[in-house]
């Protein structure tokens, strides 16, 4: 006899149990003692184990860009698990792989980028992404060029690669000593000359030239690639100051380093246009992107080369396979289907477009609460913002978490990092939705110790 493992609720069954599953960046023993549980979502809302509608204000984990359950995806999902359910493309191939990637290359102006790699999340692309610029100067005959230069409070997923070039501390420390041949660019965010900016600080575009130090340092034929956020999001929000990315592609172009934006979170329109290297005018020699590209729908991930990079490789035999890297998974057939339902939604709706449009609004609406207790910064482009809370000493993170229990509470859901609220909406948000946000967060910064 199989045993019921389910308990009723006001929203259908849920697990009787909840210790099996090991929550991923999670204080398990808080979330289990008090869990937060949705079971189903529809565009702005998801609805909680008790029947509560609760506001998205976070798409998701930065990934729901076109809102919940769009129909177009869940048709294109439904219809390709029934047609293809998995097609190899080791030595295989399947046509909605192939559309995908012609589908992204054009979403990137000028024609720069000429192929896609992919792979199933950020940290893969990531992971392939530091593998292709390791491997292109090798095969250039440049084999000395492996070190690799991340950032300070970067993220770049969980994979051995990405978290040796990350630099957000408490990602780090369980893991030893990570990959070897690795430096790190300072952080930009500064309070002192940054604090409430709106948009791009002006403060910050010369700590891009500690890249010049670090080539003293090792000689650039030693250095395989720069990469960086162009917005560090899993941080707490850190917005570039103006000029400082396209002085980072400068001091590349100068050394012959590659240049890699991790756009994992600012990709497909979270800045109002398709791209942050769009939005910047700053064009990188890879991009990695996820979350966004299947609208969290199906796990993916992606890297774009630029063109010049694919073709370095194309030497040798026919017969030979050029790049020995891949995963089972890379371009699943219904992760493509869920990418090219959602590319159509973003088009459809003009959904870009929408979020260059509300961007002022939205400016305004997360710079009003600047005066709340305990706030010491708010930072914000497109539609994506930052709220700094000063930490209680001694308790680092404790009031930011308040905040997000009380949110939830309150019928919100709020990202936190360290003592940071981030917040990064639907892209299908309404001034309404924005307004209930911020008023939302206001009677929470009022209450919170």
């Amino acid at each position: 006899m199989v045993q019921d493992l389910t308990r009723p609720t006001a929203s259908g069954n849920l697990p009787a149990d909840l210790e099996a599953f090991w929550m991923p960046f999670t204080a398990n023993r808080q979330f289990k003692s008090q869990p937060r549980l949705m079971v189903s979502a529809k565009d702005m809302h998801f609805t909680d184990s008790d029947g509560r509608q609760v506001l998205d204000a976070t798409a998701g984990l930065w990934c729901v860009n076109a809102g919940h359950c769009r129909p177009k995806i869940i048709e294109a999902v439904s219809q390709q698990v029934a047609t293809l359910d998995f097609a190899p493309t080791f030595q295989w191939g399947h046509p909605k792989a192939f559309e995908l990637a012609e589908r992204l290359i054009q979403l990137v102006p000028n024609g720069e980028y000429s192929h896609v790699f992919f792979g199933n999340s950020g940290s893969e692309a990531v992971e392939s992404a530091l593998k292709i610029a390791i491997a292109y100067h090798r095969i250039r005959g440049e084999g000395t060029r492996q070190r690799l230069i991340g950032r300070e409070r970067g993220y770049h997923g969980v994979n051995f690669g990405g978290i040796s070039v990350g630099g957000i501390a408490t990602v780090r420390k369980f893991f030893g000593s990570l990959l070897t041949g690795v430096d790190h660019l300072p952080h930009t965010h500064n309070l002192e000359h940054q604090a409430f900016s709106k948009g791009q600080p002006e403060w910050g575009a010369h700590l891009a030239d500690e890249l010049e130090r670090i080539v003293a340092l090792h000689d650039a034929s030693n250095i395989a690639a720069v990469i960086v956020e162009p917005i560090a999001g899993s941080t707490g929000v850190l917005i570039p100051p103006k000029g400082y990315l396209q002085r980072l592609r400068q001091i590349c172009d100068k050394y012959g380093i590659l240049l890699i934006f991790d756009e994992v979170i600012t990709g497909f329109g979270r800045l109002g246009s398709a791209f942050a290297a769009e939005h910047f005018g700053v064009i990188p020699d890879m991009i990695t992107v996820a979350k966004g590209i299947t609208n969290g729908t199906v796990p993916m991930g992606a890297v774009f080369v630029r063109k010049g990079i694919y073709d370095a490789f194309m030497n040798g035999p026919d017969h030979a396979i050029e790049l020995f890297h891949g995963y089972t998974y890379s371009g699943h057939p219904v992760a493509c289907a869920a990418a090219l339902a959602t590319l159509d939604t973003y088009e459809e709706e003009g959904l870009f477009e929408r979020a260059k449009d509300l961007s002022d609004y939205w400016q305004e609406a997360v710079h009003s609460l600047r005066d709340r207790p305990h706030v010491i910064d708010v930072r914000n482009l497109g539609l994506v913002a930052g709220i700094e809370l000063e930490s209680i000493p001694g308790k680092p993170t404790a009031r930011a978490f308040d905040a997000f229990l009380k949110a939830f509470d309150k019928g919100m859901m709020i990202r936190t990092t360290g003592d940071i609220i981030a917040l990064s909406p639907p892209l299908i948000i309404e001034k309404s939705h924005i307004d209930q946000i911020v008023e939302t967060l206001s009677d929470v910064l009022n209450e919170v110790a």
